[in-house]
């Protein structure tokens, strides 16, 4: 006779594993407990029975901290992914289901002119029957709403700086860099960029391609200013330049108003010396499809 083998099927408790997820990222059943609105003792019945049913330690206790063991280490990969999944599978539904429209969330960083901005949202309209939302914050932070799925596209003024089977990229546009300030420094024209030498310079902060473009630029041409300030809000720039404060170095379409307004006058352009604008999205499981499209097909 045959032999029959029954395979038993283990069924995960979902509940249990959000528990194990929180406690893990809290650190203690305290903290988890509070977040959760649950009681100690129950919260640690829970975390026990999922052990039971994985029949592994998932914690080690260590000065009243709780210590992931390997087994929960992997199992800490796996609910992660699990919540991420489910998160994602939430706001791709309800982008699509809001009065029919698709949903697209675009971060930018400040620094990118609003000009590109403008077009990426146009475009977006092109590519289908969408709302758009365009948020505004610092490049950290946006790029973790990024990798959390909590916006579509983030423009950026530099390519990402993380792990690129997460976040990728692709440049748009590499535009030049002028020298703007306020009216008083109009002379400097005359025998520019030389003219620059010992005068007052706001530069963008350290991390940033463009300070280290710049940096380059002025040592190659002896060219030696006086760096005053630096900054990396453009808007805040923008406002010192606007003041006589310094020079400041920017995109042409970044001070577009300003220049109009001859509130700012351009000195010339740095030669050599651009503003890369990049395009990002996250990978996912299941695509925005107009952010796919801008993805793909975006061009000026």
């Amino acid at each position: 006779m045959p032999v029959k083998i029954a395979n038993q099927l283990q069924w995960l408790n979902y509940h249990h594993l959000h528990y194990f997820y929180v406690i893990a990222k809290e650190g203690t059943i305290a903290k988890a407990a509070e977040k959760l609105g649950m009681g100690q003792p129950t919260l640690s019945t829970q975390l026990k029975q999922l052990e039971e049913s994985l029949g592994k330690r998932l914690f080690d206790r260590r000065k009243q901290r709780l210590i992931l063991t390997e087994a929960g280490k992997i199992a800490y990969e796996y609910a992660d992914q699990v919540f991420r999944l489910g998160s994602e599978m939430v706001e791709a539904l309800n982008d699509r289901l809001h009065n029919n429209r698709v949903h697209v969330q675009i971060g930018a960083l400040d620094s990118v002119p609003k000009s590109l901005t403008l077009e990426v949202v146009l475009q977006a309209y092109k590519k289908g029957n969408c709302t758009v939302s365009v948020l505004e914050g610092a490049s950290g932070d946006l790029l973790r709403e990024l990798t959390a799925h909590k916006i579509d596209l983030l423009l950026s003024n530099y390519p990402p700086n993380v792990d690129t089977q997460t976040v990728y990229a692709k440049s748009l546009a590499q535009l030049e860099v002028v020298v703007c300030a306020a009216p008083r420094f109009k002379h400097l024209r005359k025998g520019f960029p030389q003219s620059m030498t010992g005068q007052p310079f706001i530069f963008p902060t350290r991390h940033s391609y463009l300070r280290r473009d710049l940096e380059h630029y002025f040592s190659v041409k002896g060219i030696r200013v006086d760096a005053l300030a630096e900054t990396q809000d453009t808007s805040l720039q923008k406002l010192l330049g606007k003041e006589g404060v310094g020079l400041i170095p920017i995109v042409e379409a970044g001070a577009e108003d300003l220049i109009k307004e001859k509130k700012l006058v351009v000195l010339g352009t740095l030669e050599g010396v651009y503003e890369e604008i990049w395009l990002m999205a996250a990978n996912r499981k299941i695509d925005n499809p107009i952010a796919a499209k801008l993805m793909t097909e975006f061009s000026l």
